[in-house]
């Protein structure tokens, strides 16, 4: 394939003309072979964030991307292979529980998972809090996991979809991650070279999520399901809430230990009022659909009635430990797991007024996290797993001066003038009024 002009396939996206699938597929191959440089990809970026994309732009996009590496070949494993992937927001680990789970129901999960992206977080980040534990694994060692254990969470590989590799880590970092053509494109060409048979997508709405409104929710979903099927890859989405962090934890090391809790059936440590209801039955209803997609059962009320029994008697925990120690690492970290062994270094961030909670602004306490130190600010920034927080108190919830709206685990050496401030704009990210306003529904449809 000849590769174009780059900067003529820039200027003809900047001025919102369509793309010829020849010229994507040459950029995209420019992209891989390093012959476009990273300010003429982000160029392409932007032109694309502002401009859109084609129903066929993004197809050929999804393509392009695709095949630009490898593709994984899971045919020697028996049995359905379903995957979920989440666009992402704040305390969202759904992940850590239910790919052990939807393996103990009898799929294979061959999930690959990302880093944190903008104000969110992410999969891998949380897995390497678990002291030697390996999300870059070679294609053997990949389906060896699967065949012994049923499910996997690895990271993207040099040779599976290089080019979203490459597009993935400047998106993060230049303000063009909420694009529908290359969030569709990113995630379906990863899902489609990993060789799953079926998906299930998990779409953000709210304060939390990339997507802010329902009806762009409702559109990214659209897309995503429509580019699925083009692509020959049965899928469904979930549209779910994200105006305030799911579950109580928000920061690596702290919301595996909550996941813990949750596939130990144990209240959590250290607060035992506080039990994350939301993030148990969102796993729950997730896993259902993965089940009926991948026909392990006829109905959402039979596959429901299947994943809560799995969780409740222990086979997703222990196909949790069996993959972590398939994957490298601690299971005695695992067994140990609480936040009382988390940072000695704690704050407690507290009301100063009273009333019921109203709304967060999620985005921002995600922004927060991350100047704690456990997200990103560029591509090279490492991530501390020991900070973050524990809200002790969800949307609707009554609060008095000086109740405890988050314990906070800092870094040691932390600026206290940093603290301070990021203490302030906590507080001014929780809206406090005399009335209770209606809490939002945790799933707010489906588009299949």
């Amino acid at each position: 394939m000849t590769l174009l002009n780059p900067v003529s396939v820039i200027e003809k996206k900047r001025d919102g003309e369509a793309l010829s699938d020849s010229e994507i597929r040459g950029f995209i191959e420019g992209i891989t072979r390093g012959t476009i440089e990273d300010y003429q990809a982000t160029a392409f970026l932007m032109a694309t964030y502002f401009q859109g994309m084609t129903a066929d732009e993004t197809v050929s996009l999804t393509r392009a991307m695709l095949e630009s590496g490898e593709r994984v070949d899971l045919s020697s494993i028996p049995g359905t292979k379903v995957d979920k992937h989440s666009t992402g927001g704040v305390g969202d680990k759904v992940s850590l529980i239910l790919a052990p789970l939807a393996a103990a129901c009898g799929l294979v999960v061959p999930m690959m998972a990302g880093r944190g992206l903008g104000h969110s977080g992410g999969t891998l980040d949380k897995l390497e809090a678990i002291p030697g534990f390996k999300v870059r694994l070679s294609q053997a060692e990949t389906l060896k996991v699967l065949k012994e254990v049923g499910c996997v969470i690895i990271g993207q590989t040099e040779s599976i979809a290089p080019a979203d590799k490459k597009l993935y880590s400047l998106r993060d970092v230049t303000g063009t991650v909420p694009c529908v053509p290359l969030i569709c494109g990113s995630i379906l060409s990863k899902k489609l070279a990993e060789g799953t048979d079926a998906l299930v997508l998990d779409v953000k709405v709210g304060s939390g999520a990339f997507m802010k409104t329902l009806g762009e929710a409702r559109n990214l979903s659209k897309n995503l399901i429509a580019v699925a099927k083009k692509m020959g890859l049965p899928a469904r989405a979930l549209i779910t809430d994200m105006s305030q962090p799911l579950g109580y934890a928000a920061g690596n090391a702290i919301e595996v230990i909550e996941c813990i809790e949750i596939l130990k059936n144990e209240k959590p440590s250290g607060h035992p009022d506080l039990v994350s209801t939301d993030l148990r039955e969102l796993t729950i209803q997730t896993c259902a659909q993965m089940l009926v997609l991948g026909r392990k059962c006829k109905s959402l009320t039979e596959a429901r009635k299947l994943a809560i029994t799995r969780l409740q008697d222990g086979s997703a925990w222990q196909k949790f430990r069996q993959m972590v120690a398939a994957q490298g690492g601690s299971v005695d970290w695992l067994d140990s797991a609480s936040l009382q062994a988390l940072s000695p270094v704690r704050l407690e961030w507290r009301s100063r007024r009273r009333g019921y909670i109203r709304s967060m602004d999620t985005e921002q306490l995600g922004k927060i996290l991350v100047e704690l130190g456990g997200g990103r600010k560029k591509a090279s920034d490492s991530v501390d797993p020991g900070v973050g927080f524990w809200l002790h108190h969800k949307l609707g919830d009554r609060v008095a001066p000086k109740d405890t709206l988050a314990t906070v685990f800092v870094a040691k050496g932390s600026e206290p003038s940093l603290l301070s401030e990021l203490e302030n704009r906590f507080l001014g990210a929780i809206e406090i009024s005399a009335t209770r306003n209606r809490t939002p529904p945790l799933i707010h449809g489906l588009v299949s």
